[in-house]
């Protein structure tokens, strides 16, 4: 027998991570995080609201929960009301029954699902290239998901414009217009991640009409929803305003920065088709099974609680709003800072955006 290991030459991955690790282990009084991505309170620590705090305790005591698997789709409950969240009550979609939803593993297994959906069944008559558009930049791990699923050609059109420090709209529109028939776009309702810069409504508008003319697919992400402006109908106006132009649409919605349940992992695939939605959706809880099998059950009972019961429902939208209102005034009390300093460069665009990201424009030197 060999006494070489089967993966003696597997070559070392790097990892947007260890800038994390490496500020962990950096003893340096002074050091400041610039990579997290979680809502920090006051003493530097992730936490829940009061509400959701009291919520989790109420479960964890319910002597009527028992132990048992999910349904594969996840908790009826709260995959209809992240529907709702994301559409809209009086959605058409809804009332038409052309949507269904998925209880996933964070945002990252709405996205992934989506993915193996796309892949295997979009265009499956049709000699699809099987092309997807991500934003340059963009979070690596979105390439790699689009990657790993068998996409062979994962593009990116121009989002980020460094000079003005703003969206790149020329460019976006452009290379949007040029990509190939049928072409997926992934795109960020609100909360772009890294740039934290997002599409006016007015832009959104171009950019519905370009995807309708060009026949593109619009796959919408919606990462902290209330958290970016505040408002839960502004944060998810972009899919709305899709969905109301009658364009198909996949949408993955995370619940970790605007419920504090980063442990939790809880996400959703909203899924909205002008027909065979049923095929669809059998074809959706085949691949769940082959992913994760059925998803947990603690954060999207919180998420469910609070999203059914009105009270609850206002109370979380006054905390969302009160942490977007601090988000926006620690930029703006970092942008004061830096002017009384006199740093140079332009400093501008750090509170031109909302929400959890923003990108302040420091290189390497």
């Amino acid at each position: 027998m060999s006494a070489r290991s089967v993966f003696v030459d597997t070559p070392f991955a790097s990892s947007p991570m260890k800038f994390i690790e490496d500020y962990k282990l950096d003893a340096h009084p002074n050091k400041v995080n610039l990579a997290g991505r979680e809502y920090l309170a006051e003493h530097g620590q992730t936490t829940w609201l009061p509400l959701i705090r009291k919520i989790k305790q109420q479960i964890a005591t319910d002597p009527t929960l028992i132990p048992e698997y999910t349904p594969v789709f996840g908790i009826p409950e709260f995959s209809r009301r992240a529907t709702e969240l994301a559409l809209g009550t009086d959605s058409p979609a809804i009332l038409q029954s052309r949507v269904f939803g998925v209880q996933t593993v964070g945002c990252t297994g709405a996205v992934r699902l989506g993915a193996e959906l796309l892949r295997t069944w979009f265009c499956s008559g049709s000699s699809w290239s099987g092309s997807v558009f991500l934003s340059s930049p963009c979070d690596e791990s979105l390439a790699e998901i689009f990657k790993s699923t068998g996409f062979e050609h994962v593009r990116y059109y121009r989002y980020w414009d460094a000079k003005s420090s703003g969206v790149f709209m020329d460019g976006l529109l452009h290379d949007l217009e040029n990509a190939p028939d049928h072409s997926v776009v992934l795109l960020f309702a609100s909360g772009h991640s890294p740039t934290g810069a997002d599409l006016s409504q007015e832009e959104w508008k171009r950019v519905a009409e370009v995807m309708m003319k060009r026949n593109l697919f619009p796959f919408i992400l919606i990462p902290a929803q209330g958290l970016c402006s505040g408002s839960l109908e502004q944060d998810a106006w972009a899919v709305r305003h899709c969905v109301s132009l009658g364009l198909e649409v996949l949408c993955a919605q995370s619940f970790s920065h605007n419920f504090g349940l980063y442990g939790e992992r809880v996400g959703h695939l909203l899924c909205v088709l002008r027909q065979n939605l049923l095929a669809v959706q059998s074809q959706a809880e085949r691949l769940v099974q082959t992913l994760w099998s059925c998803p947990s059950v603690d954060g999207a009972r919180v998420v469910a609680t609070v999203l059914s019961n009105p009270a609850h429902l206002a109370e979380w939208q006054e905390g969302l709003k009160a942490m977007a209102v601090r988000c926006m005034l620690i930029r703006e009390r970092l942008h004061e800072r830096l002017r009384l300093l006199a740093s140079p460069g332009c400093w501008g665009n750090i509170i031109k955006p909302g929400g959890l990201y923003c990108c302040i424009g420091l290189n390497g030197d």
